[in-house]
């Protein structure tokens, strides 16, 4: 088996290298190239299309062929964004919704997991709550948010909870599943060499179920930033939230609408930075 260093050459398992030829690598190199090239037409045309959407949007709005009233337009957003901006006040509540998220998404992906390790290790209890976490799984969660503020106070703790509502049951039969699928006959083997169940945790079940947990993490981010806007929505005086739910109680869809694109821009750079997270780890 060979494996290629950065000058080209190819490394076999003794130590010892052997060049690669030069046709080898230079097709290797016109790969990457064209490889490149195709995410930068990607990203371009992605930016092109965005900014076509606005410019549409734009003239929409100027042109009256659509009701601004209804559905302002881009300049208007970006008129009020200036004003929060200028006054330092969209920090404030941008930080207050990335932390409840941070912390609803740190202690939901944990617990969840942890049910899910319990759930594994002890069949007999996964039998047990099999039906609650089937039930509760079909709850709409969302119906559910006056509740769990009532019961965790209408403050920082009630929208954390909500969030946590939210994404820890989808953790762990997510989690469950995956640890479940992982090949019966690897665990007997491990078994028939004396392993015990936290060894066999350890060095199997975990490691093959690293890129489930990580595709798992991405889906539990969306779901407590949805968590955290719903439970702003009902009790919070900051947050993103709460910029929309008081523009549309005082009619004012350019603030609605500028809570909207920073949350898209929130998920966006959340998201990345869960993909940047997943690089390093398999690359490590």
């Amino acid at each position: 088996m060979q494996t290629m260093n950065d000058y080209g050459d190819a490394w076999r398992q003794d130590g010892s290298t052997v060049a690669m030829s030069v046709e080898t690598k230079a097709a290797h190199d016109a790969w990457l190239l064209t490889s490149r090239r195709k995410k930068q037409k990607i990203t371009l045309l992605q930016i092109l299309l965005l900014l076509s959407m606005l410019a549409l949007w734009e003239l929409a709005a100027r042109m009256d062929w659509i009701d601004t009233f209804l559905f302002s337009s881009p300049s208007a957003i970006i008129e009020v964004f200036w004003i929060y901006f200028s006054n330092g006040t969209i920090w404030a509540h941008i930080g207050i919704t990335m932390w409840e998220t941070f912390v609803g998404f740190v202690i939901g992906t944990f617990t969840g997991i942890a049910v899910a390790i319990m759930l594994w290790w002890w069949p007999v209890l996964s039998r047990i709550l099999d039906p609650f976490l089937v039930v509760l799984n079909a709850l709409p969660k969302t119906a559910l948010a006056p509740i769990v503020i009532v019961w965790f106070g209408a403050g920082l703790t009630g929208i954390i909870a909500v969030a946590v509502s939210i994404c820890i049951v989808v953790t762990i039969l997510s989690a469950y599943t995956d640890f479940r699928s992982v090949d019966a006959d690897k665990i007997r083997m491990l078994e028939s060499f004396g392993a015990t169940r936290a060894q066999i945790l350890r060095k199997l079940i975990l490691p093959a179920n690293r890129d489930n947990m990580l595709s798992l993490a991405k889906i539990n981010m969306g779901l407590c930033l949805i968590g955290v806007i719903v439970g702003e929505f009902l009790v919070s005086r900051s947050g993103i939230g709460y910029l929309i739910v008081y523009g549309s109680q005082v009619f004012r869809l350019d603030l609605v609408m500028m809570g909207v694109v920073i949350l898209a821009v929130c998920a966006w750079i959340l998201n990345s930075l869960i993909n940047l997270l997943e690089h390093q780890i398999k690359k490590s």
